[in-house]
């Protein structure tokens, strides 16, 4: 295994969140597999079958039981590579049958409102919080970036925030007013969140191990801010703000390629989700607010519907 994730980490880039997730999917692997007495270089695809319809009969997801299938794939191709093995097990099986899940996502009314109750905290606690608001909705930054930034990404009140993304990529995403402004406030009361020698290069330091804070905690924070809304706690989460982002800006308007370069997706069919998103909302604000929804458009009394209309289009 740790060939396998030295190979992700060198050769593709991958993050450390990306590699301690592949690391849990094989541990997790490796464990079923000992209960057959069986190790991933001597797993059959029959084995590998039962793990997978084990996963499902534990309740999870389609969509998350295809990704462990995924990192299985990219293992076994790893293994197969090296000449640890000499077959490829995974080639046998099929990827379970998944629907495309829409994002969910928060109303502008309903952001609105989270970020009323941000700037009704008290103190430093309710400038930092009001700050990491901003920026993630102004930005639409992974919790994982945001808690990674450094101080000096948003020094001398920059426009643009550079940002290091998935695989290491870096991308420009424009600063909104607000946000600027915000981070300004925020400034100050930063430095009270000082504890250690070096937690000054964080934007937002912390007391935890890693000197910032954490994917964990910001999530923790904005479900509190839910309640204080009056917003459902399960609705908001830190990337729901960031579907958000996405949604409200195509819904203004917004080019494709450029909501997509700011959310860093390396193909545009990702960025494509959201606009299945809005097409959902008009279908949904026609069947509940259009006068003839239920009934359906009647052609005018003593005409024939399918008569074309010589005057028309």
């Amino acid at each position: 295994m740790e060939p396998f994730l030295e190979m992700l980490a060198a050769e593709r880039g991958a993050a450390a969140n990306t590699l301690e997730a592949y690391r849990r999917d094989l541990e997790h692997l490796g464990g079923f597999l000992a209960g057959r007495r069986r190790t991933p270089t001597t797993a059959t695809a029959d084995d590998l079958r039962g793990y997978l319809a084990a996963l499902e009969k534990a309740g999870m997801a389609p969509r998350t039981v295809a990704r462990r299938l995924s990192a299985l794939r990219q293992f076994y191709r790893f293994l197969v590579g090296e000449e640890l093995r000499q077959d490829d097990p995974t080639l046998q099986i099929d990827s379970p049958r998944q629907g495309r899940s829409l994002p969910k996502i928060l109303s502008e009314q309903e952001v609105t409102g989270l970020l009323e109750a941000a700037r009704r905290r008290q103190g430093p606690e309710g400038l930092r919080l009001v700050a990491i608001l901003e920026l993630l909705y102004a930005t639409g930054l992974r919790v994982s970036e945001l808690v990674a930034l450094p101080a000096a990404a948003v020094a001398r009140d920059p426009r643009l925030l550079i940002v290091s993304g998935k695989g290491g990529r870096e991308r420009m995403v424009p600063l909104s007013d607000p946000a600027r402004e915000a981070l300004r406030a925020y400034e100050p009361a930063r430095r009270g969140f000082l504890r250690r020698p070096g937690d000054e290069r964080w934007l937002f330091p912390s007391r935890g191990g890693d000197g910032h804070l954490t994917r964990h905690r910001v999530a923790q924070l904005l479900k509190e801010l839910a309640v204080e809304a009056g917003i459902e706690p399960g609705k908001v989460s830190p990337h729901v703000l960031r579907h958000a982002f996405a949604s409200h800006l195509l819904a203004h308007g917004a080019d494709l390629r450029a909501v997509q370069q700011m959310l860093g997706h390396a193909d545009i069919s990702t960025t494509q989700i959201y606009t299945h998103v809005l097409d959902e909302r008009l279908r949904s604000l026609v069947r509940e607010r259009h006068p003839l929804a239920e009934a359906g458009p009647r052609p005018p009394a003593g005409r024939d519907p399918a008569a074309r209309d010589p005057a028309g289009d």
